[in-house]
């Protein structure tokens, strides 16, 4: 509990493209709720819908969309031609988070990955595991990550869920650090909603767990539809739409269960209750898969430099197997996906998040 007087109001603002950003900041607002403090949210989207499940108690605000859509292979491309409306989105939150800090009395802010969710005359933190982000043009990449930084600058702090040391899980995505940016930067280790993993009998042969900006998303669920049904085994799919409870496609093969979305305790069994993970292969995911130790078949989006780093970067380490969306084999994916070793769960440093939550907190 927080020995302060009087409690602190803090607003927790997750980015809206996919799911991870909202998961991730399920721990988060725990401990901040563990010390004291009262917590409000704001995200968009399915985001927003998920955090209003699992904290339906909560203050929530409706924060705005950046709509967008990987319609293309080439993220310069699908980012080029967002850029217009990525830019006016950063402004108008912007002024959405001085809006909410003026009617609200927010004390303090943390934002994963919102560009403009942040106040000048409150104390800020930029929570991201993107500080160094790869993309295979030198020109652009160096662009690209002086915008990064200017924007993250804009913060008092930078916290990055992943560990200092090596091995970590984010690689150079947060390895190294701008040097500018070193002195305001903390590592506070993985963030999962997830507990430990425990043995549990197998019921499924494979869950696959969807999220991700559309169509991109859409066009993975019907590939694993059309080839689980070619299959012998149980599969479940878990489509990732909090807002859609009862919404799911035409067609689903006998051998198939298909679940709108699950979280916490149910989510949990479920992963333990299957032999093998499919799903995407971003960060959040990453550390989820580090906490319960499976083997994974990962996908990365076409066109998400970051999950198409990581996603070779665990290839070639041999901790998990990858396949490229238009070059899904579920057959031979799975197969190869049991040879691998796996994350352990020594990526988390429960401390370092209640340490830099209790500094946070003395600060705004």
């Amino acid at each position: 509990m927080n020995s302060l007087s009087q409690p602190k109001k803090i607003l927790v603002a997750p980015l809206g493209w996919g799911l991870g950003h909202a998961t991730r900041c399920i721990p988060i607002i725990r401990e901040l709720q563990r010390q004291g403090a009262t917590v409000a949210f704001a995200s968009d989207g399915e985001a927003l819908a998920l955090l209003r499940q699992v904290f339906p108690d909560l203050t929530s605000f409706e924060m705005p969309s950046y709509k967008v859509k990987y319609r293309t292979r080439f993220m310069v491309w699908n980012m080029a031609w967002h850029s217009p409306r990525i830019l006016r989105t950063i402004w108008l939150e912007h002024r959405t988070a001085q809006q909410l800090v003026a009617r609200h009395g927010f004390d303090g802010i943390i934002s994963d990955n919102r560009f403009g969710c942040f106040s000048s005359i409150k104390h800020c933190i930029f929570l991201t595991h993107q500080v160094n982000i790869q993309i295979p043009f030198f020109l652009l990449k160096k662009i690209v990550n002086l915008f990064n930084f200017l924007i993250i600058n804009q913060f008092n702090e930078c916290w990055i869920p992943d560990l200092c040391a090596s091995p970590n899980l984010s690689g150079e995505l947060s390895h190294p650090v701008n040097p500018f940016l070193k002195k305001k930067t903390s590592y506070i280790g993985a963030l999962t909603q997830l507990p430990v993993g425990q043995t549990s009998s197998k019921r499924f042969d494979a869950i696959a767990v969807l999220s991700g900006p559309e169509p991109q998303r859409t066009r993975l669920e019907a590939a694993l539809i059309q080839q689980f049904g070619q299959l012998s085994g149980t599969f479940l799919i878990i489509q990732g739409k909090p807002e859609q409870l009862h919404e799911a496609p035409t067609f689903i093969p006998n051998n198939v269960k298909m679940i709108p979305y699950l979280t916490g305790e149910a989510l949990h069994n479920a992963l333990l209750e299957s032999e093998v993970f499919i799903g995407r292969s971003g960060y959040s995911t990453v550390m989820d898969l580090a906490r319960l130790g499976k083997c994974a078949l990962l996908i990365p989006t076409p066109g998400q430099t970051e999950q198409e780093y990581l996603a070779a970067k665990f290839l070639e380490e041999n901790v998990f197997f990858t396949q490229k969306q238009n070059k899904l084999h579920l057959k031979s994916g799975l197969a190869e996906a049991v040879k691998r070793s796996g994350l352990h769960n020594h990526f988390f440093d429960e401390e370092a998040l209640k340490n830099a939550i209790t500094t946070f907190l003395v600060k705004c």
